[in-house]
């Protein structure tokens, strides 16, 4: 007499993905950081601290009664976003890049969707590089003529900008990274 097993065969484990490469670990962590001096010069000019390029006041003309309570506003909540969406980056080379953390609402414990985490990043790879190349090299193309010498000013807004410039591509190499990890415990 045999017995037979109605049960269905448990599913097959994937084996876990490979550590990232200590070079996307360290990128992701300059794409994180690369918001970070802009953030900090938008928020001295709203505070009136001297940038060099522009005034608190011909920052203020662009918002209602000129009101310094809403620039600021603004710029916090532009920096927010920014600081947000590259300190995701991390999770591309973190563990809740794989598994939603326990303490997010609906979604903790359960499998990252490493498709939709790939097509998000690199949507958010090429619009950041498109806005920050087109930003940068389109206003200084579109620029009066420079004076022959480059104030501290200029220069200390330029260094505060020129960051920017390496988040869509880090974040793009990142990308793939993580793509690549994912297709060899995929083949496996």
């Amino acid at each position: 007499m045999t017995t037979t097993d109605s049960a269905p065969p448990a599913p097959r484990a994937l084996p876990p993905v490979p550590p990232p490469p200590r070079w996307a670990v360290r990128a992701a962590h300059v794409v994180a950081w690369s918001t970070v001096p802009s953030g900090v010069w938008r928020i001295a000019l709203v505070l009136g601290v001297p940038v060099g390029v522009m005034e608190r006041e011909d920052f203020l003309v662009g918002f209602p009664d000129n009101s310094p309570l809403i620039a600021l506003t603004y710029v916090l909540l532009i920096g927010a976003v920014a600081e947000t969406a590259s300190y995701l980056t991390l999770g591309l080379v973190r563990p809740w890049g794989e598994v939603v953390p326990r303490w997010i609402p609906g979604l903790g414990g359960r499998p990252v969707d490493h498709r939709l985490a790939v097509l998000t990043a690199s949507l958010g790879a090429l619009a950041v590089t498109v806005l920050w190349w087109v930003f940068f090299f389109g206003g200084l193309l579109t620029a009066p003529s420079p004076d022959p010498g480059v104030s501290a000013g200029e220069a200390f807004f330029v260094a505060s900008y020129a960051p920017l410039l390496l988040w869509g591509p880090l974040l793009a190499a990142v990308t793939w990274s993580y793509h690549r990890r994912h297709r060899v415990r995929a083949g496996a």
